[in-house]
């Protein structure tokens, strides 16, 4: 199993697993254990452990039982100096312990529950290197008054000064540097975490590894990771208080390289910062917004982003109580095959395990409505230690075993059978267990008794062994194979955002759990308490108990609606691309007002248009310049092309409209409406129309055939910024802190009067309106402000969809990604930020160098014009530039690109216009 992994496998049968939890192995002695039959002396040579709160002895015969005995259960601990033998030879000191209990493990080399064997017993050690006795039984009679100490929070204080004590007389040994010439950075004392235990030491980073020395250098002398092969870090929060850290070498796998826990929060921090630095260049910060780009757009599967969520959660398969947490899925455990078209074979994932049997919440909320504050629907948790290793048990017994203080629970108590464990979530009083990441796996060993452990007798009299699967199952392989698939499928991609709000999300607390149904014990949640404000040890440590092994509720991740994962449709692509497409390569990326016959024929082309567009997207980093033209005075602020590619219309600051033929590769007209700047210009769908907008607070309808206006439209109270044309209706965006939507008449043959211009909506913003854009379908508007503000509209109520403050300053460009699920906007605060549509989300915010001015994008990718006069290439998912390529020597300001992507037209302040062509 994944955490079972990072256990350093090693031929010895001890494990730190035998000590008590919160328990530290500190020394070993190789040493005999001596026992006396009929006057004969037998010894039994083996390992000697000294143990904050035992001492352990395991024999280097697999036959004999590993022998502990606690320090409390002590009646007396002494050092015994033996008379000598007549040849005046000295006899070996040894140590005398006489206990009231000895625990026996092991026995016959079989992992089974301990032995206690009660009653007065007097036990000898010698050790091998004799000269140490005197001090050995020192420490362990320092030991054993920290054990019979009265309060457990003097047991433990004392306990921590002698380790500390250790830790403080000793350094981490560079001598073990993998290299003479590795500078030190820092070095510190830890705790080096794994599930149930903490083993003490100090690490060491260098420029080159951080290391991790064991105090009693075990399960090896020193562990070493390479900084260059970090992936991933995170601060954890360890015991409630936030002391983790957490190291990954992988980028998907859940089970991390090593897992610290510092005794403070600055060095901790110091570390990570050193780590994050050094590796700046080569890893990426991921949060969870970028996860759920990229788990919405399909680049991460089900299991992947729910394994993030946890990470960043601070889920850990190195602290059980704290362990990833995954949905049950599946409802149906009962019939022989598995429907997966069938809504009725899942779960309802919108609720948590205890709200899905409405009789038992009925019960549940009675009581509730009863309880004294402070009031908690569930008595018990959906993920815990106890719970993880329920399931674990047939891999991690030792674990089982270390837990529940030496045995296995009730046989008919055990993980017998996944449809009765669902049963029970379903119906038992205190069962609202969620599941592990293992059922989504590839390891079924979790279900199978293979090592043929001795998990008990059931009360129908059979042995627990495997674990039955569901008849729709073949086996335990089957089952997981079909249980990963069902965790894929088109139902729980589309309702998993559901449950992901009920634990990582905005239903995890207040008064949507409340209304979700979905309210633990307040001590489960993060901040719920704060440990460190109860003066009294005894009852700090009782309550730091009771939580973690209650189990404890993720970090809250979102506060606000998750948005749905995007389910994909599939196009077959039977057709390859073909000379004669009728889709010109300079026709223009937005979709225009076509005639029905038009459309018709356009659909036909549908999928190999798409195709095309993908394949441009992942070429273009490829653009190459092909013409660049100086014909304007002033900056470049809009670009229009007609629908064959031969012209090319363009607005600039030095209020002119010019016309530029492709073929003569020069600008054939220049016109002016008035002696103010010209701040945007689109082409209409019949190619015999561009419209303007003015500065000076009109919009212009020039005629292409005639060469002349044709109308103009004195709409607004300040200057027009842009707009965008959809089936006859017209949008203005203005700096009166309106956009205006237009009736117009869509054919151009007609004359052009105002009248004919009828205004059916303006919508009220708080700030000028800087930016507008549609998105394909016409049935969403978005708008961006001088304030930074965001926000959609509904084009058929003109209602706000959405509003979203996410810049700081004035937001220069934004666009509708082309499935409408997300937009993107770049302003004067440098900031990129992609915002979820349906839910208002900001999911992905990054920093730029500097201000990106205007853009294209296919939701994943996008190309961005510079302030400094590059065009950039971002990659979203990772939040990066994986391409710079040098343009205008001044700042980028229009861009336009071609229906199938491979051509591109960049305007800027350097009064360039720059044709760039996607090279195969």
């Amino acid at each position: 199993m994944a955490f079972l992994k990072t256990q350093e496998r090693t031929k010895e049968r001890f494990s730190l697993l035998l000590l008590d939890l919160e328990e530290y192995y500190f020394e070993q002695h190789t040493a005999y254990h001596v026992t006396t039959s009929s006057n004969k002396e037998r010894k039994v040579r083996g390992s000697l452990k000294v143990c904050s709160r035992s001492v352990i002895f395991d024999p280097e015969d697999v036959a004999e039982p590993i022998l502990k005995i606690l320090l409390r259960d002590c009646k007396k601990i002494e050092f015994v100096e033996r008379r000598n033998l007549p040849s005046k030879e000295p006899r070996p000191s040894v140590i005398s312990i006489s206990c009231a209990q000895a625990i026996y493990i092991k026995e016959s080399n079989v992992i089974a529950p301990y032995r206690n064997e009660r009653g007065e017993k007097k036990v000898t050690f010698q050790l091998e290197g004799w000269s140490k006795t005197e001090d050995v039984v020192q420490t362990l009679l320092q030991l054993h008054r920290a054990s019979c100490l009265e309060k457990l929070g003097d047991q433990t204080a004392m306990i921590a000064a002698n380790l500390q004590s250790r830790l403080a007389r000793s350094s981490f040994d560079k001598n073990c540097f993998q290299s003479v010439a590795e500078k030190p950075h820092m070095e510190c004392a830890v705790e080096r975490v794994t599930p149930l235990v903490s083993n003490p030491g100090h690490i060491c980073i260098t420029d080159e590894s951080l290391y991790f020395q064991p105090l009693n250098g075990y399960p090896e002398h020193v562990t070493q990771i390479q900084l260059h092969r970090v992936r991933r870090i995170y601060k954890r929060r360890h015991g409630l208080r936030p002391l983790g850290l957490e190291v990954f070498c992988t980028e998907n796998d859940f089970c991390s390289d090593i897992y610290l826990k510092f005794y403070n929060t600055a060095d901790r921090d110091e570390i990570y910062y050193y780590i994050a630095t050094f590796l700046e260049n080569h890893i990426t910060e991921h949060t969870a917004e970028s996860y759920m780009l990229q788990w919405q757009r399909g680049h991460l599967s089900n299991y992947q982003y729910l394994l993030h969520l946890n990470n960043l959660a601070d889920r850990s398969c190195n602290d059980l109580s704290q362990y990833p947490v995954f949905p049950w899925v599946i409802a149906d455990y009962t019939s022989a095959q598995l429907d997966m078209t069938n809504a009725a074979t899942f779960r309802d994932l919108s609720k948590p395990v205890g709200a899905l049997n409405k009789e038992r919440l009925d019960r549940l909320l009675a009581r509730y409505r009863g309880m004294p504050e402070p009031r908690f629907m569930f008595g018990s948790h959906y993920s815990s230690p106890g719970y993880v290793l329920f399931y674990l048990v047939r891999v991690a017994p030792e674990h089982m075993l270390c837990l529940q203080n030496g045995r296995y629970d009730h046989a008919d108590r055990m993980f017998n059978s996944i449809g009765d464990t669902w049963k029970n979530c379903l119906e038992g009083a205190t069962d609202f267990k969620e599941l592990i990441p293992e059922f989504y796996g590839n390891d079924c060993s979790f279900l199978e008794n293979k090592r043929s452990l001795g998990l008990g007798r059931r009360q129908n009299g059979s042995l627990v062994g495997d674990v039955v699967v569901p008849p729709w199952a073949s086996d335990t392989s089957d089952f997981l194979q079909k249980h990963k698939t069902a965790l894929e499928s088109q139902y729980v991609s589309e309702h998993l955002h559901e449950w992901i709000d009920l634990v990582f999300g905005f239903k995890q607390r207040g008064s949507e759990a409340l209304a979700a149904h979905n309210v633990f014990h307040p001590l489960t949640y993060e901040g719920g308490i704060d440990c460190d404000s109860i003066e009294d040890p005894d009852q700090r440590i009782a309550m730091l108990t009771q939580i973690l092994e209650f189990g404890q509720t993720p970090k809250q991740l979102f506060t606000i609606p998750h948005p749905q994962r995007i389910t994909p449709r599939f196009h077959n692509i039977t057709r390859s691309p073909s000379s004669n497409s009728p889709v010109s390569e300079l026709s223009p990326v937005i979709p225009l007002i076509y005639s029905a016959a038009s459309l018709s024929e356009e659909s036909s082309f549908e999928d190999l248009t798409e195709e095309s567009r993908k394949l441009a997207w992942a070429n273009i980093g490829n653009l190459k310049p092909i013409s660049s033209h100086k014909i304007h005075k002033e900056a470049v602020t809009g670009i229009a092309v007609t629908r064959d590619g031969a012209a090319i219309f363009s607005t600039s600051q030095d209020s002119t409209l010019k016309m530029f033929s492709k073929e003569l590769k020069d600008f054939q007209r220049s016109m002016s409406f008035s002696n103010m700047a010209l701040s945007s210009c689109l082409m209409l769908a019949d190619g015999k129309t561009v419209v303007c907008s003015s500065w000076d607070n009109n919009v212009y309808f020039y005629s292409i055939p005639y060469g002349r206006r044709q109308d103009t439209l004195m709409g607004h109270d300040d200057a027009v910024s842009e707009m965008c044309w959809f089936d006859d209706r017209l949008y203005t965006a203005s700096w009166d802190s309106t956009v205006k939507v237009w009736q117009c008449a869509s054919d151009s043959s007609s004359s052009h009067k105002r009248s004919q211009f009828q205004l059916l909506a303006e919508l009220e913003h708080d700030a000028g309106v800087n930016t507008i854009g549609l998105n394909p379908a016409g049935t969403l508007l978005v708008s961006g402000c001088k304030d930074g503000a965001v926000t959609i509209w509904d084009t058929s109520s003109y209602a706000t969809h959405q509003q979203v403050h996410c810049h700081t300053g004035t937001i220069h460009h934004m666009a509708f990604s082309p499935d409408s699920r997300h937009v993107l906007s770049v302003g004067a605060d440098s900031c990129m930020k992609v915002i979820d549509v349906q839910t208002g989300m900001v999911i992905s915010s990054v920093k730029a160098e500097e201000e990106q001015r205007c853009f294209c994008w296919d939701g994943n990718s996008v190309l961005c014009g510079g302030q400094s006069g590059a065009l950039l290439l971002w990659d979203l998912l990772s939040n990066t530039v994986t391409q710079r390529i040098p343009a205008h020597s001044g700042a980028v300001t229009a861009m336009w690109m071609s229906e199938l992507c491979s051509t591109v037209i960049t305007g800027g302040e350097d009064r360039q216009m720059i044709l760039w062509k996607l090279q195969s």
